[in-house]
């Protein structure tokens, strides 16, 4: 053995990104065994002996000496079993037993199995996206395709490092025009809803403004039906969106090929999800629901189920777009901009004021459920829409109500007329972010806004966040100032008598 050390480059996963690490090998005599430092987790720590039984039946040598395995920095936690692959090659390098050429210039991640093989982990976009930022090529395993314009080789056995990493397969480049001629995917359309067009406006309105969008109907209206078309209204990912969401998905260790086509997330949690399934946490630290919704629809069906902690822990990213935790070991951030539609029955037994069933529900029970939600909470839901159970004899004659095709189309009417009118105005932030005066409301919008502001006690967030649906409702109509029909219509969507 002429070498006494060889060190390897590989990360960790830290919340969405990778961190650099260098796994630094030395070999000395002594009882022949794996020693490995660096605060490594008990995955890391078995990996002393998948690499053993793989380089054994890979034919490698495996010298009766001490390895003394380094994952520096030391003072970061190293977790999974991605330092397989890069633990086995600093030794295999250290021992002669593979070529030494380009290993440099490589960053190494993989899980190792008995036989040799190497199996794909999480969080692959983050580790290209490392490998890119530090010009180096990523050596991982097969059946990912290259988001970044870095090199990146793909390896599925470890005997294939005998001709060197030179010769390992390049992967090939991820082209998402190719995408493009591909069959677009089938959504459900907003045409099998009949006798709900009130709604259907809510869902435009929400669509192009990216509101957050309540429900609230009796069993049956078609609640859950109308809050799983959404997608099939909204414009394709765009690049930087898309790889946004590439990341968050390849870190939780989600299905990517829906991603890779363009169309946005749908995550319809169950409402007896924990905390930190809604926003994100566990060891090692994950993104949650609402972090995988980035770029697309969180839906909560039966709203008032879910734990009143549970959602309350959306007001962050709700109004940040982003879910920040806080733990000892430091911040994780993660993105969290989604569109929320949520849906809710207004009572236990689901019929208050339904004209054709009796609710059974005391005064006091009622109370208790919708009070569930949150003031809090119900102040960051911009649109709320009554939705009743549709005429039995409609559905029954088959008709059919506006198609997804026609929604669609003024949602990407209103997107347009949006971004040509901030840029008429040399205005680059979203209207989200606009003040009251920044959405050009006439006098009569104004006027209208303030008395609705008397008459229902409303907060400030609670007047911004109208203007900013009367904002949406103009831009539908193409107009560049905020009329006072306009407010009215965003005023008739943001108040109730119930929830």
């Amino acid at each position: 053995m002429a070498r006494q050390s060889f060190c390897v480059r590989t990360a960790v996963l830290r919340g969405v990104e990778a961190l650099p690490v260098v796994v630094e090998v030395s070999v000395s005599q002594g009882i022949p065994g794996v020693t490995i430092v660096g605060t490594p987790d008990a995955a890391v720590m078995e990996s002393r002996h998948r690499v053993r039984c793989a380089c054994k039946a890979c034919g490698f040598d495996w010298p009766l000496a001490h390895f003394t395995v380094n994952l520096a920095p030391s003072e970061v936690r190293k977790t999974g079993a991605g330092f397989d692959l890069p633990i086995a090659i600093a030794i295999l390098a250290c021992t002669e037993q593979i070529p030494i050429k380009d290993l440099d210039g490589c960053l190494f991640v993989g899980e190792l199995g008995l036989e040799g093989e190497v199996s794909g982990i999480r969080g692959l976009v983050a580790y290209e996206i490392l490998a890119e930022e530090q010009g180096l090529t990523l050596v991982a395993p097969s059946g990912m395709t290259s988001v970044g314009s870095g090199e990146t080789r793909t390896i599925t056995h470890l005997a294939q490092l005998r001709q060197g990493v030179g010769q390992l397969p390049v992967c090939e480049q991820d082209n998402p025009s190719s995408y493009a001629a591909e069959e677009a995917p089938a959504h459900a359309d907003f045409a099998d809803v009949v006798d709900q067009e009130m709604a259907k406006r809510a869902f435009v309105i929400a669509a192009a403004g990216n509101h957050g969008l309540l429900m609230v109907g009796p069993p049956g209206a078609g609640k859950s039906m109308m809050a799983k078309r959404m997608p099939g209204i909204l414009s394709p990912l765009s690049e930087s969106e898309r790889a946004e969401a590439l990341l968050i998905h390849s870190v939780a260790g989600q299905e990517l090929d829906s991603i890779r086509k363009g169309q946005r997330p749908f995550r319809a949690p169950h409402h007896a999800i924990s905390m930190g399934g809604l926003v994100g946490g566990g060891k090692p630290m994950r993104p949650g629901e609402a972090s995988l919704a980035h770029r697309g629809v969180l839906f909560l069906d039966e709203l008032p189920e879910f734990g009143p902690s549970v959602l309350q822990a959306l007001r962050q990213p709700l109004e940040e777009h982003e879910v920040r935790l806080v733990r000892v070991d430091g911040t994780y951030v993660f993105p969290s901009d989604f569109l929320l539609v949520a849906a809710a029955n207004p009572c236990p037994c689901g019929y208050l004021g339904d004209p054709d069933h009796t609710c059974m529900c005391s005064a006091t029970r009622i109370h208790q459920y919708q009070s569930r939600i949150g003031g809090p909470l119900m102040d960051r839901i911009d649109v709320l829409v009554d939705v009743a159970r549709p005429s039995s004899s409609r559905i029954i004659a088959g008709e059919r109500g506006t198609s997804s095709a026609q929604m669609a189309e003024q949602v990407a009417v209103a997107r347009e007329y949006a971004s040509w009118r901030r840029a008429q105005d040399g205005e680059d932030r979203p209207d989200r972010a606009l003040s009251v005066p920044e959405l050009r409301l006439d006098s009569g919008a104004s006027a209208t806004l303030e008395g609705m502001a008397k008459r229902l006690g409303l907060g400030g967030r609670n007047i911004v966040r109208i203007a900013r649906v009367a904002r949406t409702v103009a831009d539908l109509a193409e107009q560049r100032e905020v009329s006072k029909d306009n407010v009215m219509e965003a005023c008739a969507f943001r108040t109730r008598s119930s929830l």
